[in-house]
């Protein structure tokens, strides 16, 4: 896995030399001064970076996603899976591979303020509300010089990004407005050692490991890795039941886009420190963020480290 990161931090100076969705270097492989693509492609830092994630077979293992703070499992066409990661505290090298935004993704990240979303295109007829959105929107062709083709995969599954292009630090922890808490763990809850999420072709499962005090991270029955070798691993895992619906957009093999509803109010399983706990989640309006609370009425802490949210349909 180490020797696969470096592939991609090689092709990272390779590429920006060679193609227009990359970081442009001298032979020396040292930067060239930015140029007005790249200038204009700084966003407001005082926002939480989201990243569309691909997370088919072909596109794992993925690169920086142990350095999210949030990683939203969002289902897509054909019943598979993407996911949105979230960044405030910490902003890796590399993120990727970057793939395209889904309607769904508009209503979702309401709840952040004027976030940066990195992504590598949409429907045509998405685009113009994804311009509309109250976000900071930066594809490859607005920040050409933040992104750059690896070699270790084929297209589609090769696009990657320099946050440090985009951004000049990570904005911390008061941009995660989402609503969460965190602290001490409430009374109740029940023993859980393992849970798996299914969707129609995609499954997640996550084991709770009693050392290192964090739930393990598996996709389709194989450990989740990233390309340097790290195990994902989460603090807390909130299966959130929602709305899914088809929207009107669908791609070129005529499949469907779902639409995943995450304004209202459901049920929800949150596991922390070993245990799992029934709550209620409430997101009134899309500006606001969503609320976890126990049957008693009382706030649900999550556990310090990253937080999974896997939006997976109500029963």
């Amino acid at each position: 896995m180490a020797g696969l990161l470096a592939v991609i931090l090689t092709a990272s100076l390779a590429a920006g030399c060679t193609t227009s969705d990359g970081p442009r270097e001298d032979g020396r492989g040292r930067e060239r001064p930015p140029s007005p693509a790249t200038s204009e492609s700084r966003v407001n830092d005082a926002s939480v970076l989201a990243v569309k994630i691909d997370n088919v077979r072909a596109a794992r293992p993925p690169t920086g996603l142990d350095a999210a703070d949030i990683v939203y499992v969002e289902q897509v066409e054909a019943g598979l899976s993407r996911l949105m990661a979230v960044y405030a505290q910490k902003l890796p090298e590399v993120i990727g591979p970057v793939r395209s935004a889904r309607e769904s993704d508009l209503e979702l990240l309401g709840q952040f303020d004027r976030p940066t979303l990195a992504f590598s295109g949409a429907q045509g007829k998405l685009l113009p509300l994804i311009d509309k959105a109250p976000l900071q929107a930066t594809p490859p062709e607005k920040a050409a010089d933040a992104y750059f083709r690896g070699t270790d995969r084929p297209s589609p599954h090769n696009l990657y990004l320099r946050p440090g292009r985009l951004m000049s630090a990570a904005p911390g922890t008061s941009v995660l407005t989402t609503g969460f808490r965190f602290g001490a763990a409430p009374a109740g809850g029940e023993a859980e050692t393992s849970r798996t999420v299914r969707y129609p072709a995609a499954r997640f499962t996550f084991t709770w490991s009693e050392s290192q005090q964090r739930w393990l991270v598996a996709m389709d029955g194989k450990a989740a890795e990233t390309t340097d070798g790290k195990r994902l691993a989460a603090g807390t895992v909130v299966v959130q039941y929602v709305k899914i619906r088809t929207s009107a957009f669908h791609d070129s093999g005529g499949n469907f886009t779902p639409y995943t509803e995450t304004v209202g109010s459901g049920k929800a399983e949150v596991l922390r420190d070993g245990r799992a706990y029934d709550v209620n989640w409430k997101r009134p309006k899309a500006s606001e963020g969503t609320a976890f609370t126990t049957g008693e009425g009382e706030p649900m802490n999550f556990q310090h480290g990253q937080v999974w949210v896997v939006l997976a349909k109500a029963p």
